[in-house]
């Protein structure tokens, strides 16, 4: 039997992924509608995930409660866009500048991540009930905010993606 010769597929280095990101994003309100759709879709799905676990009563996860009260995620989410809405009255910042302001890249994720909270419970929302792990209150919104996140990231992302991609090429 011979022995096939291993071919040594190399990766992208954390230094070439930068440089692609850097060359990507030279639009910052593109870069920061992207960071916002990531944090969008990572926030939804690390939610779904999270309730699931409580629900099944798995890991180190449950509910929190203030006062005998359930708090429902939706109540950080709310805080989250209004942090994020003071954040971005009081910082002013200029989106053409062209600068790599991080209090803006954090606004963006702050954003995306609290919309994803309060979007993730929008029937409570409708219903003014907890129909959260009723029909009603899943299966739609799943798959429109599942399907909505993932075209935002692509949408804003491809250019480094595409880039991503060329560095992989060129190894």
């Amino acid at each position: 039997m011979s022995k096939r010769k291993r071919r040594r597929v190399p990766g992208i280095t954390p230094h070439r992924a930068a440089d692609a990101y850097r060359r990507s994003f030279q639009d910052t309100r593109r870069e920061r509608l992207f960071l916002s759709s990531v944090s969008f879709f990572a926030t939804f799905a690390a939610t779904r995930t999270i309730t699931h676990a409580i629900r099944a009563g798995r890991g180190p996860f449950h509910n929190l409660s203030a006062g005998g009260r359930h708090l429902h995620h939706l109540v950080f989410g709310i805080a989250g866009l209004l942090g994020s809405g003071y954040l971005w009255m009081i910082h002013g910042e200029n989106p053409t500048a062209g600068t790599d302001d991080p209090i803006a890249k954090f606004n963006s994720v702050l954003y995306g991540g609290a919309s994803a909270l309060t979007l993730d419970e929008f029937a409570l929302w409708l219903d003014l009930q907890d129909v959260y792990w009723a029909k009603q209150g899943r299966e739609s919104i799943d798959a429109v905010l599942l399907f909505g996140g993932l075209l935002s990231i692509g949408l804003w992302g491809g250019p480094f993606f595409r880039e991503l991609f060329r560095e992989l090429r060129d190894i």
